[in-house]
């Protein structure tokens, strides 16, 4: 795997050889990248269906403006969002707090037949340090399935549908379980339960996959049928990640119902590595949620290097949504790309390539953006 090493010296390099970019299309080029890491799946492109948005960020005085750039960005073909779902449902948890004068981000809290005790605060941090999915279910539980489809829809941000917790027993049931809440005065509340309504059958291209899957130890000579999974494609994470990081560029209707304290707090956790969160290093490594730029190393990130992201990885698919900010070169732009790495065409086997072609793949594609961006500043 190249290492970070190689890379910085790699930059160092190429300090000497700046090309007039400024109008061209960076993702365009770094997809023409000779690099195998990027070659190999642009060269297989259809098995691997990328979909990719880069986002260049324009600063005028106090201006700020966005120029989309996408490759096979489609919102009506489908791919599985796995933990990327994180990412609303931490927002819309936050959104909730405000409307409860009793709660905040410290209130501890557990869900009914569960021993663990947490808090608000530590619920999200876990969703963002290490991908946590008892930490994003317990989060479901307190805001509720048409809760969280229904706010994302009044901030602008579509398509989007949540219909399921993640690795858990019963995860789509539709109704929540009840949260037993600790409140600042020592009273211990119980919600109830909500129920929210069933979801329909997603129709959209891609949605049904492959050409086998695995269902309880046993093979299943079909395409795996995503239809009623959750459901979040590139436009809306690109949406959802800009109206966190640029509020003031949407009116105040579209912006998400945070206090300043509350999204310095989400920067903050998507930012922050496993180990700044508490997490042994050596198990929890800098790139362990962070595919872009370093996902193939397990060396440490540099510390001017500001990476605020949710990863998704599941059924073969691999996804990042990331604000990337380099502190020392004034470097800032927003990437979002998906993959799917599936040769056997068989779901739910656990045979991925997620290691030999995906992650590549995406930590490839962040440097090759980082090193455009970094000329076209010079």
């Amino acid at each position: 795997m190249r290492t970070i090493l190689t890379w910085v010296f790699g930059l160092l390099v190429c300090f000497g050889c700046k090309q007039n970019t400024t109008e061209e299309n960076f993702l365009d080029i770094a997809l023409k990248s000779e690099h195998p890491a990027i070659k190999k799946v642009v060269e297989n492109i259809d098995a691997h269906e990328i979909q990719i948005r880069y986002t260049r960020i324009e600063r005028e005085k106090d201006a700020i403006s966005f120029k989309d750039f996408d490759f096979n960005v489609d919102s009506t073909f489908y791919f599985y969002p796995a933990s990327t779902i994180k990412f609303p449902v931490a927002v819309t948890a936050l959104e909730k707090l405000n409307l409860i004068d009793s709660l905040n981000l410290d209130s501890t809290f557990f869900i009914e037949g569960d021993t663990t005790i947490t808090s608000f605060r530590t619920a999200i941090n876990q969703l963002f340090a290490v991908s946590d999915n008892a930490a994003n279910n317990r989060l479901i539980e307190f805001v509720g399935f048409d809760a969280i489809n229904k706010q994302i829809k009044e901030r602008g941000i579509y398509p989007f549908r949540i219909s399921h917790r993640l690795a858990t027993t019963d995860a789509d049931n539709p109704t929540t379980k009840p949260l037993l809440i600790l409140t600042a005065d020592s009273i211990l509340h119980f919600t109830k339960p909500i129920v929210s309504n069933r979801p329909k059958a997603l129709e959209l291209k891609g949605i049904k996959k492959g050409e086998g899957y695995l269902s309880e130890n046993e093979l299943f000579k079909e395409p795996f049928d995503f239809s009623m999974k959750n459901h979040f494609p590139i436009t809306a994470q690109n949406q959802l990640i800009k109206k966190v990081f640029f509020p003031n560029t949407f009116s105040p209707e579209q912006q998400l119902q945070l206090t300043e304290k509350q999204r310095n707090f989400l920067i903050d956790a998507m930012r922050l590595l496993p180990y700044e969160q508490g997490y042994d290093r050596s198990i929890y490594y800098d790139s362990y949620v962070k595919f872009f730029l370093f996902g193939d190393s397990k060396e440490a990130i540099p510390e001017t290097i500001k990476i605020h992201n949710k990863v998704g990885y599941a059924y073969g698919t691999l996804t990042d949504c990331a604000y990337i900010v380099d502190l020392k070169n004034n470097i800032e732009f927003i990437l979002n790309a998906t993959i799917l790495v599936n040769n056997n065409a068989t779901f739910n086997d656990d045979t991925y390539e997620y290691e030999t072609i995906g992650i590549p793949f995406l930590a490839q594609l962040g440097r090759e953006i980082y090193e455009l961006e970094l000329n076209n500043n010079k």
